[in-house]
């Protein structure tokens, strides 16, 4: 595995490239859309050229992020050259999904991301698995390098850290993260308005999609792992959104001992995505996804697998109780 660049070398070519691609991963979550437009907010505040894609565009839940209108979906139809593509919170260079079939050619990829199973690919890689989200590393490469830092990229930066951390309550989050966090609120964010933007204005049908999961929860391993499966009947019945279902898999984590929490979702095509959760490092569910072809986190990860949903669903939980053998 190639080593870290410095991020002096990032920053070097933020200041002298002109042309650059923005993308993260596809089902993306608030650090990935928060970092994609503070980058491009800095790049932009710089003079360059910007382009930012994701394969979903902008969430509907976080369109109320500043300029969020920068995020597109990308042309597939008629790819694009760039000097520079940066990839972004994306552990697997094809977790970008739709963009690379939109880019063309780039003269160098960035790779810039926490996740322990990110292998370094690119040409410039900074890879900090003990970062808590990827908008840390992105704050430290900003404020190191003498870069930009406006009010608006400090709302993007400030979304990231929080959605990935749990609201600043997950085990990764550092006194370092909190030192951030009280930068950028004086770098201009309103914590108030800005967190009930964020936790507390969801649309009614994530409610009753919550519902709806909870009456087919499961509880296995003598009550250690719940539980629950999405169909694609159920989600078309409720007029489901992809990223109405981001934050449930929380709800049955945090029940009483409870050490693992799955979330199973059928997906077109004969493929099932998996999100799982861990309260103790000692059961890694990012050695439980990466079996599968995944990857992410010791106590949070993912995957998408082949087959029908209740047989990946049995193959799923037969894995994490296998793990609880020598618990």
């Amino acid at each position: 595995m190639k080593p870290n660049v410095r991020l002096e070398e990032i920053a070097e070519v933020l200041r002298t490239r002109q042309r650059f691609v923005i993308m993260s991963h596809l089902r993306p979550d608030g650090d990935a859309l928060g970092c994609e437009l503070a980058m491009a907010l800095c790049l932009r505040e710089l003079g360059k050229d910007v382009t930012v894609w994701n394969e979903d565009g902008m969430l509907e839940k976080l369109r109320f992020l500043p300029h969020s209108e920068l995020v597109e979906k990308p042309p597939v139809e008629n790819p694009e050259e760039f000097e520079v593509a940066i990839a972004l919170d994306t552990a697997v260079q094809n977790r970008v999904g739709t963009c690379f079939k939109a880019l063309k050619h780039a003269d160098l990829w960035i790779n810039i991301d926490h996740h322990v199973t990110n292998d370094h690919y690119g040409d410039l890689a900074y890879i900090d698995p003990t970062a808590p989200a990827t908008g840390q590393i992105l704050f430290e490469l900003f404020s190191q390098n003498g870069l930009p830092l406006t009010p608006a990229m400090a709302d993007n930066l400030f979304v990231a850290i929080s959605t990935d951390t749990g609201s600043f309550q997950y085990p990764n989050t550092t006194a370092r993260t909190y030192e951030i966090a009280a930068e950028l609120i004086r770098a201009g964010v309103k914590v108030g308005a800005l967190s009930q933007k964020l936790y507390e204005s969801y649309p009614r049908r994530r409610l009753e999609l919550l519902r709806a999961l909870l009456n087919v929860m499961r509880m296995t391993a003598n009550d250690r792992v719940a539980s629950f499966a999405l169909s694609i009947a159920t989600a078309e019945s409720l007029g489901a959104q992809p990223e109405d279902n981001e934050g449930l898999i929380d709800t049955i984590r945090a029940i009483e001992g409870v050490v693992v929490a799955a979330f199973i979702e059928e997906l077109p095509d004969n493929k099932v995505r998996i999100s799982l959760r861990s309260k103790d490092p000692r059961i890694d569910v990012s050695k439980i996804c990466a079996s599968f072809g995944g990857g992410g986190h010791t106590l949070a990860a993912g995957a998408r697998i082949d087959g029908p949903l209740a047989e990946v669903e049995a193959k799923v939980l037969s894995a994490i109780a296998h793990e609880f053998e020598q618990y």
